[in-house]
């Protein structure tokens, strides 16, 4: 009885859909065998020169030959086509192995006596049993080649030395180089002095940005949803104004108050006989600058999350907590804190890991600015991911700018997931399944 099963699962490995075919699934089958016939016909033009792309990414640069240009080998253009054609190729193979392992299922089937499903009952199956599965196959492809393909490209491209003016294509051919951008990143006086500069900010204004944003937010929901406040739904209105008005708009008004020459803000320190600051001029202001108005569009976020936490906190805790004398503080502290972190505790970690990657408040507010002299293409309120977006759009430093990226996720998702798997929240979820 086991011949089927040996049977079928030799014919899939020698030809997709054969398999099915000796299970008398003949549709099945020949779908099958539609997708090697198209697999061969793709693969038997492009495989082979995917596979040399991705190794040399090209031999020959554009060239001036009798007073002609003749195009060569454009390197990046090799290099994305190569990843595209070798990422159908792993998905073709997945498809072959599961056409070998749906032959296997189904001779077993067959050797224990029922009836292998014709077409219509297998497409019915699918649509019973297989719905989440085959309905969330459309958006993985998607993400497969629209997320993570740039993604495997960007790291590709930190191994190379795609960088302005020596290796910019079609003109210049692009090499694999290993780890020598990361080697330079971090070694060469002229680019680890920025990078670390730029680090250290980074990290700064990150915990700064959460802390008053967040403790901010707490602060003002937690005096909206006192006891004896009147016009709640007028303050909570007012007060959600700033995150209600687009960021971008926020930003590029707070850009010009801030404006130290003909700045609102100086203007008013003028009338009292005060001498206007450096706003966004000073390196020390300006990074006091963007917390600043970070605040006054990050509170809100905060403020509307932490209230709606507010209301889920039973009263018969704080009731039974004055019952024993618990001051207005020991009810904060015993009752509400844990209660308020226990809900936002994965919240702040996404806030935390946001703000490492917060572009819009930076580059809107200071592009980056001012200038400092001894950084290599940064300013002193870069972020990494401010100075990626120099690296790339303004200098052409593609390599450096794809090993800056792959830093900042390997930041981010170490603090991530090892800060997340210490949360209370989590722990409880983990120990309930």
């Amino acid at each position: 009885m086991k011949g089927y099963r040996i049977k079928a699962t030799i014919l899939s490995i020698f030809s997709m859909g054969l398999g099915q075919i000796y299970n008398r699934q003949i549709i099945k089958g020949i779908v099958f065998l539609l997708v090697e016939a198209w697999g061969i016909f793709y693969f038997s033009g492009t495989l082979g020169r995917a596979l040399w792309g991705i190794v040399t990414l090209g031999d020959e640069p554009r060239r001036l030959v009798k007073g002609k240009w003749l195009e060569g080998d454009h390197s990046i253009f090799i290099l994305v086509q190569s990843l595209i054609t070798l990422l159908f190729f792993a998905l073709f193979i997945a498809v072959y192995i599961m056409n070998i392992r749906d032959a296997y299922k189904t001779a077993r089937n067959r050797e224990e006596g029922r009836k292998p499903n014709d077409f219509k009952q297998s497409v019915r199956y699918v649509l019973d049993y297989k719905f989440a599965q085959s309905f969330l196959s459309l958006p993985a492809l998607g993400i497969l080649f629209f997320t993570i393909m740039p993604i495997m490209f960007m790291i590709m491209l930190a191994f190379t030395n795609y960088s302005a003016p020596n290796h910019i294509p079609p003109a210049k051919l692009v090499d694999w180089v290993g780890f020598q951008t990361f080697r330079d990143l971090l070694s060469l006086k002229t680019w680890s002095h920025t990078f670390f500069g730029v680090l250290t900010w980074t990290i700064i204004w990150a915990v700064l940005s959460t802390l008053t944003t967040y403790l901010g937010g707490m602060l003002v929901a937690l005096l909206i949803n006192q006891q004896g406040i009147k016009f709640k739904g007028l303050w909570r209105t007012i007060l959600v104004i700033p995150y209600a008005i687009p960021q971008l708009i926020s930003l590029l008004v707070m850009r010009n108050m801030f404006n130290g020459q003909f700045g609102p803000i100086n203007q008013y320190f003028s009338y009292f006989g005060l001498a206007g600051l450096p706003w966004l001029t000073d390196p020390f202001w300006a990074k006091v600058t963007v917390i600043v108005v970070n605040m006054w569009v990050g509170i809100p976020v905060s403020m509307i999350l932490i209230m709606g936490i507010l209301t889920t906190i039973p009263k018969d805790m704080y009731e039974a907590a004055e019952m024993d004398g618990a001051s207005g503080y020991q009810k904060f502290r015993i009752v509400t804190l844990p209660m308020v972190l226990f809900s936002t505790a994965p919240t702040l970690i996404m806030l935390f890991a946001g703000n490492i990657n917060n572009f819009n408040a930076i580059y809107l507010l200071t592009s980056g600015n001012p200038v400092v002299g001894d950084y290599q293409y940064a300013g002193a309120t870069d972020l990494l991911v401010t100075w990626l977006y120099k690296l790339t759009l303004d200098q052409n430093k593609y390599n450096m700018a794809s090993a800056v990226g792959i830093i900042i996720f390997l930041i981010i998702a170490s603090f991530s997931i090892y800060n997340y798997r210490r949360t209370k929240s989590f722990k409880e979820e983990d120990m309930i399944q």
